[in-house]
């Protein structure tokens, strides 16, 4: 089962930290998280601080880093097929769900491929007559509703396909 992940962090830079990460499965079930103890406002770019941070909702999402990993390990145990993680930007993604998925104390989810999906490559590869169809909008820059966009579009292009063969 594909399984979609985004997350939003401080900035774009290799001191970044993670602010919220969701993912959405292709079955619809979600999990979404914004930590509460792991970056600083000052530690944001301004273009987190004007279009990120408003979007929060820390009273009803918000956790710790030690309550988001085990939050996020129940939610991957829940799942009984292999899970395969999809992003649209594995290369900042991964990295903040492997660290959430605290593999230094833990060993690796059985279920969870070790590797991730891109997306970009994957929807590169799609016959690009599937793509005219699909109206592509600006993701929201909120990880749950980004994450919910791209199985959206995944599940769209996979109808689409079958459709058309």
């Amino acid at each position: 089962m594909k399984i979609f992940l985004d997350c939003e962090f401080t900035q774009l830079n290799q001191d970044s930290k993670l602010i919220s990460i969701a993912l959405v499965s292709e079955s619809g079930a979600e999990f979404y998280v914004e930590l509460t103890d792991t970056y600083s406002v000052e530690s944001c770019s301004d273009f987190v601080i004007q279009h990120v941070l408003p979007q929060l909702d820390c009273l009803r999402y918000g956790q710790t880093l030690v309550e988001a990993r085990v939050s996020l390990r129940r939610f991957l145990s829940g799942f009984d097929e292999e899970l395969e993680v999809c992003s649209d930007a594995p290369n900042w993604d991964w990295d903040f769900f492997v660290d959430l998925v605290d593999v230094k104390h833990q060993p690796w989810p059985a279920q969870v491929m070790n590797q991730p999906t891109n997306l970009i490559s994957l929807f590169s590869q799609i016959n690009t007559e599937a793509l005219e169809h699909i109206e592509l909008r600006d993701l929201p820059h909120h990880a749950l509703l980004d994450a919910r966009v791209l199985a959206e579009l995944f599940n769209t292009l996979v109808s689409q396909l079958k459709v058309s063969s």
